[in-house]
């Protein structure tokens, strides 16, 4: 058996599988492209599903790959047990409609035992097998696998969902009675946790459609069987390290040793360093893969493992930002499998140190609050409404509190908790969505292998109609919506970001719409079709035609998105890189990460640097070469995107970038750039919308609209001041300018923003002028209020009513009337809309506070205060006349 490192099993996975002819797949971005069913890639399989439901057709049926995954369903049993990761690497081999279970199983046999690879003694193998499958019990024993060491488990069977499932074989390697605990046999074979025998390959024979409300045993066969196995490295380490746990492994040890120096404390297995360790991995490869932290989503869960790794630092004296050190380390180990870590290593560190330092000025304030609800608590349980605030005010997620009041033997009311807080509850139950079902494999597309060849630069094309298409099974005619394949077609299918042409087709018998286009499994153009009159018949001559405005409008927009990449990119001397982008012909959206800041200026900016590569009037050049050649040149390649040996490259100036979708023929066509709004999109990622040349003006304008109608309330408001106040006879001046409102650029939407900002501020300050100017003359008219004296009981009372004014000003009325009158009650009535406001000062033997809580209970609402100063409300006000009766009669009381 051989000691290997973990670069060195790498390589000889994909040596081995070569040699079997597979094409090696590289791993795909942790950042799920088109599947909202996933937060991060969590299986090999989850990159493949495309193949296996049969919505594309690989080239090479035989694949090989060891893909990035996350998994966040057991973060609490990371560095409790020696097996729980959240991130880790899947080594896989795939069959789609070749190879099938005798062959897999060969191939895994071999792999494992012969001396040419793993070289493993084959008395150290055991494997399971599903109750049923008799084939791959009967093929393990061909193969010279001990019987007793083969275990039948009803549970080997893997199906998720609708879809492709079937019976699978797990092999599993013997560590030997070290980790024996006199039952580990016993165990095994029944399924259950031990140390000894430790899996380390799962074959999944992929042969029937699941289908609900169907038994297995009557599931249909799939028209295309196939092959679907994982084998963790992380585990494969283990073994051929002869390691004692994941951590003890090249893929650890390193990182540990770092946080060893850091902390000066020696690892000694202990939680926190594993803790450490292996979150540190995780975010690092989910930033470096284009994630970031945010309160939401995979933001929020990378938020949550670093704030875990903080806590555990401080657990081992670190009290001060240390995890961005560590990323060095990580990338250290993976940069020869991920060269792409070593690329973004600057961002990745900014990134983290952010994050840290946020959470760092957080942390202390929360720790202590914390505390303070354990030593007020009888009951050692901490309510809510508690933990609530906690994340609310100091960013304690919901899981890290419960980590601290465990650690304490405090529990939390999680129904408690639930109801003020549900968006947490959401995002928590987000962190484990692992519904990866796949699609039904439709027989008929999945046959479906027709030449037919599509052309960018054509609009009008003479066609046959080689396949038509119910949406279930093939059909010879269409006489209101369906599908249809062409031999030749100038219709665009929607992919890259880039919407699908639309148009229209007709011959002497037809007329009708193309709707949308679609990518059939084998790569065909599919159009989605309305027949307004006649029938297309299978095999009939058309003529195809796209809406060719449109066309050049999105090839506009499109290739204004790589003008603004590159623009930022020679903006910024921190890394922008692509996060998402979508063209059609009235605009563009381009998301990118960017450590640093954006504002008004950094856009105008943009935009200029944007044009006058549009200004510069140079021919689009359009090639396709091999891969390597293109990124040798300096063609962006988006690393979540996976390309084929030859691919296309297009160059507009100084932007080199792969991409299939269309564009202008020269930079001048784009006419003019404008970007009509910015905005965060979470921690470090922006987005920025726009739009070219004809649409710029219509979209430009109605992008400041809401602008203009702010303006338009604030000057009215304005207005209305400026009115009250002439009416009292108070003069108050109000002079803005209101920008021209002529737009054709962010500078210009800018400009009407800022303007918004400026008349908001005067109008502020125009209402505090005139709050105060009428509380002087309100203040001023003091006699007035004295000649309304009421003398009840030889006691006096003024009783005043006023419409919707300022309490503040009621209230200096009211403290100025008890300082002429001595002794005396003043009672005041503020109506509004639709409510009521009381304010009582008493110098008399009269209790105010008591007086306005039997008001405004009157009213339907509460009050209350002190013996000589009360407020209140209400909300009926049909009962002012009893109000004031009551008024009345509470110096009739005494």
């Amino acid at each position: 058996m051989k000691t290997m490192t973990s670069n060195e099993i790498r390589k000889m996975w994909f040596n081995f599988f070569k040699i079997k002819n597979h094409k090696i797949v590289e791993s795909e971005s942790l950042i799920p492209i088109g599947d909202d069913s996933l937060l991060f890639i969590n299986a090999g399989v989850a990159t493949m599903k495309k193949y296996f439901d049969g919505t594309v057709v690989p080239e090479n049926r035989r694949l090989a790959s060891i893909q990035k995954c996350i998994r966040t369903n057991d973060i609490e049993n990371v560095g409790i047990t020696k097996r729980h990761l959240t991130f880790f690497e899947m080594m896989g081999n795939f069959s789609v409609g070749d190879y099938f279970k005798e062959e897999a199983l060969e191939y895994a046999y071999e792999f494992l035992t012969s001396p040419e690879w793993a070289g493993i003694p084959k008395n150290r193998i055991y494997v399971t097998v599903y109750t049923d499958d008799l084939d791959a019990y009967n093929k393990w024993i061909s193969l010279g696998l001990d019987p007793t060491h083969i275990v039948k488990l009803d549970g080997n069977f893997w199906e998720i969902g609708e879809g492709p499932c079937g019976p699978d074989s797990e092999i599993f390697f013997d560590r030997g009675e070290k980790y024996d605990d006199g039952a580990a046999l016993e165990k095994f074979k029944n399924d259950e946790e031990q140390e000894r025998y430790v899996e380390i390959w799962n074959n999944v024979f992929s042969q029937f459609n699941s289908k609900g409300g169907i038994p297995r045993e009557e599931y249909p066969e799939l028209p295309s069987k196939n092959i679907d196995t994982g084998a963790g490295l992380e585990r494969w380490a283990l073994i051929f390290q002869e390691a004692d746990s994941i951590y003890e492994t090249d893929l650890f040890m390193p990182i540990i040793k770092h946080i060893e120096d850091l902390s000066g404390i020696k690892y000694d297995g202990s939680t926190p360093f594993q803790v450490i360790a292996d979150h540190i991995r995780t975010i690092t490869m989910a930033l470096s893969d284009g994630a970031s932290f945010s309160n939401s989503g995979r933001g929020y869960v990378l938020r949550r493992l670093l704030r875990r790794c903080v806590r555990m630092g401080k657990k081992l004296g670190l009290n001060e930002p240390f995890i961005y050190k560590l990323a060095d380390t990580v990338v250290s180990i993976m940069k020869e499998a991920y060269p792409n870590t070593l690329e973004n290593l600057g961002m990745i560190k900014t990134f983290i140190l952010q994050e840290e330092e946020l959470f760092h000025k957080t942390l202390s304030s929360g720790e202590k609050r914390l505390y303070e609800l354990m030593e007020e608590s009888n009951d050692k349980t901490i309510s809510g409404y508690d933990v609530f605030k906690l994340y609310d005010t100091y960013g304690f997620p919901y899981e890290l509190t419960l980590e601290y009041l465990e650690e304490k033997d405090f529990t939390t009311n999680k129904y408690e908790f639930d109801k003020y807080m549900n968006e947490a509850k959401k995002l928590a139950k987000e962190s484990r969505v692992t519904n990866s079902s796949m699609h039904i494999q439709n027989e008929a597309l999945l046959k479906l292998d027709l030449p037919s060849m599509f052309t960018y630069d054509e609009v009008e094309l003479n066609s046959k109609a080689i396949y038509l298409f119910d949406g279930e099974k093939e059909v010879d005619s269409i006489n209101k919506h369906g599908f249809v394949i062409f031999d030749k077609t100038c219709f665009y299918a929607e992919s890259g970001g880039q919407v699908a042409d639309i148009g229209g087709i007709k011959n002497d018998n037809l007329k009708a719409k193309v709707l949308d286009v679609k990518k059939a499994p084998n790569g065909s153009h599919l159009h989605y079709i309305e027949v307004v009159e006649g029938e297309l018949k299978k095999g009939d001559m058309c003529t195809i035609k796209i809406m060719e405005d449109r066309r050049n409008s999105i090839a506009k927009n499109h290739s204004a998105v790589h003008l603004i990449q590159k623009s930022l990119k020679s903006m910024f001397n921190a890394p922008v890189n692509q996060a998402g982008s979508f063209v059609d012909d009235n605009g563009f959206r381009f998301d990118f990460t960017y450590t640093g800041k954006l504002n008004d200026d950094k856009i105008i900016e943009l935009e200029r640097l944007a044009n006058e590569r549009v200004n510069l009037a140079i021919d689009s050049k359009i090639e396709e070469m091999r891969l390597e050649d293109a990124k040798k040149v300096g063609a962006i390649a988006l690393f979540s995107e996976k390309y084929k040996d030859i691919v296309r490259v297009v160059e507009l100036g100084d932007s080199k970038e792969l991409c299939g979708g269309t564009h202008v023929k020269n930079t001048k066509d784009i006419e003019r750039i404008a970007i009509l709004k910015y905005e965060s999109k979470g921690s470090n990622v922006y987005r920025i919308e726009g739009t070219t040349a004809s649409n710029v003006e219509r979209l430009v304008a109605s992008s400041i609209e809401h602008y203009l109608e702010e303006i338009e309330k604030l000057l009215s408001k304005a207005k209305n001041i400026l009115s009250s106040a002439s009416a009292k006879g108070l003069k108050l001046d109000f002079n803005v300018e209101v920008e021209n409102t002529n737009v054709s650029s962010f500078e210009d939407i800018a400009r009407i923003k800022n303007n918004l900002a400026y008349i908001k501020e005067e109008v502020i300050t125009l209402e505090k002028k005139y709050k105060k100017l009428k509380s002087s003359y309100e203040l001023g008219n003091t006699k007035d209020y004295l000649e309304k004296v009421e003398v009840i009981n030889d006691k006096k009372l003024v009783l005043l009513e006023f419409d919707d004014r300022d309490n503040n000003t009621l209230k200096e009325i009211s403290d100025n009337l008890i300082n002429e009158l001595g002794k005396a009650l003043v009672f005041i009535i503020n109506k509004k809309k639709d409510s009521l406001n009381f304010i009582c000062r008493s110098s008399l033997e009269v209790n105010a506070g008591l007086l306005v809580k039997r008001v405004s209970n009157i009213c339907g609402a509460g009050g209350g205060g002190s013996a000589t100063f009360a407020q209140g409300g209400g909300r009926d006000l049909t009962k002012i006349k009893e109000v004031i009766e009551t008024v009345k009669n509470s110096l009739k009381e005494i």
